[in-house]
């Protein structure tokens, strides 16, 4: 019976080492075919814009086209869950936002991936820091006031979200859980809809990304009253964040990321990680990134999986205290 045993455990090992062979010549040609970047939104949004920047040196440190593959619909479900689905050989990627990474599996119970369980993450690239914006004319010259104003008379402010579950929803109730407050979110169907209705006293504040509410600031129609980020904007230096202004916790991070499909060899996902590293070191790239309100990072894969876990955590907790729920 020993001796049957011994010899399964060889078969079983011989098979095992000749499986590594076999797949071992494959990992050390990666790449030998165009790899195509899944991206689950349309052209011509902050997720696509990151995309295409980096695409071309990706393709030139690869050696092979990196071709860009919008994948829009339901929240970035569809085109997320088509890469945790894809066969993990490093010819099937994502570029998201954190929406795909952390968001969404903290607000849908019924989500066809799992982030944490069905991806390979391998660098935040860039940041997109959201701004707390009130219209002109509002009293309010900071964030203080602000808060005062709304502790005096409990949800009479309103702000502009796009829908149950968006950045501004999540990030307007962090502030509220930190400063001790009750707001009151307006869904609207967009930024340039909920910033419009903030320029005309329709509501009080607009929570938006700072490339959309920059030149509203600079031309006197909206006041900043703080970032929502972890770091200040390159386009308004001078505007302090929530956390700069005593209140941490109401930190929010949009972020874009990349990743692979679970189980992708690490030889493949260290040949990718150094890819992304060395496209992110072009000082064109990240002024191109920057114009476009976002802050260049290179953040790598432990500390990638990491924030997503911990915002995981954070955010749905969040939406049970706040009655949050994405359909």
């Amino acid at each position: 019976m020993k001796t049957a045993l011994f010899h399964r455990l060889r078969g079983l090992l011989a098979c095992t080492l000749a499986l590594v062979a076999f797949h071992a010549p494959a990992q050390e040609k990666w790449p030998d075919r165009p790899v195509k970047l899944v991206v689950p939104f349309p052209p011509g949004g902050g997720t696509d814009i990151v995309a295409r920047a980096m695409g071309q040196g990706l393709s030139e440190r690869l050696g092979q086209p990196v071709v860009i593959d919008n994948k829009p619909g339901a929240a970035t479900i569809i085109g997320t869950d088509a890469v945790a689905k894809a066969a993990p050989d490093g010819y099937t990627l994502l570029l998201s936002g954190s929406t795909s990474y952390s968001v969404n599996p903290a607000l849908r119970a019924r989500l066809p991936y799992d982030p944490v369980r069905d991806l390979a993450p391998i660098a935040i690239v860039a940041r997109t820091p959201l701004v707390l914006v009130v219209g002109a004319g509002t009293p309010w010259r900071s964030l203080p006031e602000l808060i005062a104003a709304a502790k005096a008379k409990p949800k009479s402010i309103r702000y502009a979200t796009f829908g149950a579950g968006s950045g501004p929803h999540l990030a307007g109730e962090l502030l509220a859980l930190a400063a001790g407050i009750q707001l009151q979110d307006i869904p609207y169907k967009g930024s340039s809809q909920g910033s419009m209705a903030v320029i005309g006293g329709e509501i009080e504040v607009g929570i938006d990304t700072v490339a959309a509410v920059a030149p509203h600031v600079r031309s006197g129609k909206l006041r900043a009253l703080g970032i929502v980020g972890a770091a200040r904007s390159s386009m308004l230096p001078e505007v302090r964040t929530l956390a700069e202004q005593g209140l941490p916790d109401a930190t929010f991070d949009a972020w874009y990321g990349f990743a692979a499909p679970a189980h992708t060899p690490p030889p493949v996902l260290d040949k990718l990680a150094r890819a992304v590293t060395a496209t992110m070191g072009s000082a064109a790239l990240q002024a191109q990134l920057r114009a476009q309100g976002m802050e260049p990072v290179v953040i790598g894969a432990a500390a990638f999986r990491s924030q997503m876990e911990g915002e995981i955590s954070r955010y749905r907790a969040l939406a049970h205290r706040a009655g949050i729920a994405a359909e």
